[in-house]
């Protein structure tokens, strides 16, 4: 990935009032709801759509899994739960309150006002829906218009194509990659990073809007309009 350079800004004055902490707040859409995990449920509810050789790609890039039990999945929950660094949610299907998914907020720096999102894990019931959009929609849209963050982030291993290609449809910018930035279950990992500002966020949250409206979708549930296509025209 080019690294993108710009022209070098002058500093500016910003507010010295840090954003808000998220806490494992309700955030409810048409398609998803997310809030916090109850790993025991959790576990039950995502175990079946995580396991076994097919489900073992879901875990290639993400610093825990494939687990061979329900019991392990349930203390990975829990243990994500209680870290006082990251908040990780539980994503739920509206119609069914079925687990489905979870994400966590990390890299979280309220004298900044600097958030990521990591850990993201879209079970198939879920990967490549409008739920899964509209999560990512509602945990951005909480991020800047709720807690008063200026900076949203979304890394990922730079092998990983399809993250890539989820932060850009979701309208995150690239900035570079971090070369040999961690070391991942014995492996050099170089990260790419991308980023949503402030200042971005409301043609980003527009175009989320319009490609969520039901006018978007025919009568199949097929959109009509990409993302990113709509995200152009704004």
């Amino acid at each position: 990935m080019p690294v993108v350079n710009r022209a070098p800004q002058r500093r500016q004055p910003v507010p010295d009032t840090p954003a808000r902490r998220p806490s494992p707040s309700a955030l409810s859409g048409r398609y998803v709801r997310i809030g916090p995990t109850v790993p025991r449920r959790d576990a039950a509810d995502l175990f079946p759509e995580v396991s076994g050789p097919a489900a073992e790609p879901l875990f290639r890039y993400l610093p825990s899994g494939p687990f061979p039990d329900e019991a392990a999945l349930q203390a990975d929950i829990a243990a994500a739960s209680a870290s006082l660094s990251t908040v990780t949610l539980a994503i739920r299907d509206s119609a069914t309150g079925r687990t489905v998914g979870r994400a966590s907020y990390v890299r979280i720096e309220p004298d900044h006002r600097s958030i990521g999102i990591g850990g993201v894990l879209f079970t198939p019931a879920l990967a490549r829906t409008s739920g899964a959009t509209e999560a990512m929609y509602l945990m951005a849209r909480h991020v800047f218009e709720d807690l008063g963050y200026r900076r949203y982030e979304w890394t990922c291993d730079a092998l990983n194509t399809a993250a890539r290609d989820a932060a850009l449809r979701f309208g995150f910018r690239p900035e570079g990659v971090f070369r040999k930035n961690v070391i991942v279950r014995g492996r050099s990992r170089d990260t790419a990073v991308f980023a949503i500002v402030d200042d971005e966020w409301p043609r980003v949250r527009a175009a989320f809007q319009a490609w969520l409206d039901p006018t978007n979708f025919d009568t199949s549930g097929v959109q009509i309009a990409r993302l990113g296509e709509i995200r152009e025209r704004l």
